[in-house]
């Protein structure tokens, strides 16, 4: 994959991205919001790279890209991950970056082309209510919320809103 917006560049991880998604992922609201996506070392962000990368060609996914500045300084990602009701989004840009419309601009530009990918009419977006951050990016990027009280999240029920995007 390979996007480029006004400021970002989405493409495909490389090994040698692991000290970066280390680093990234070690931010309060990471392990807040998704601690599963929290790497507490470089070997254990390079395993999981390894396994993302493999999944590209895949029908099953996840598909994980990083998200670039267009300098090259890896600043997140992007993916679509399966879930029960179908498809879903996810994002995180590390907390150094947050507060400048990155997540915006890399979700609007990866939704279209995501849905294109695996013919979908619809992408989920989902998160903790507490996490207002990534509700509004939802919302900035045309998401509808349909649902807001206990499900389940991270493997526990918790407080949680869903939210639909049309393709």
């Amino acid at each position: 994959m390979y996007l480029e917006t006004e400021r970002l560049i989405i493409t495909d991880f490389t090994e040698d991205m692991a000290e970066t998604v280390h680093l990234n992922s070690l931010d309060d609201d990471n392990r807040r919001f998704v601690p599963d996506e929290v790497f507490e070392t470089v070997e254990e962000a390079r395993e999981t790279l390894v396994f993302l990368m493999g999944c590209y060609d895949t029908e099953e996914g996840p598909y994980v890209h990083p998200v670039l500045l267009k300098t090259g300084e890896n600043i997140g990602y992007v993916q679509l991950v399966p879930v029960d009701e179908g498809w879903e989004i996810g994002f995180h840009v590390a907390k150094q970056y947050t507060g400048n419309g990155y997540a915006t601009e890399a979700v609007k530009a990866f939704l279209p082309v995501a849905a294109e990918k695996k013919r979908l009419s619809h992408i989920w977006g989902i998160c903790l209510t507490e996490n207002a951050a990534s509700e509004r990016v939802m919302e900035k990027c045309g998401f509808v919320n349909v649902f807001r009280g206990m499900g389940p999240y991270q493997g526990a029920i918790k407080e949680i809103t869903k939210n639909i995007w049309n393709a």
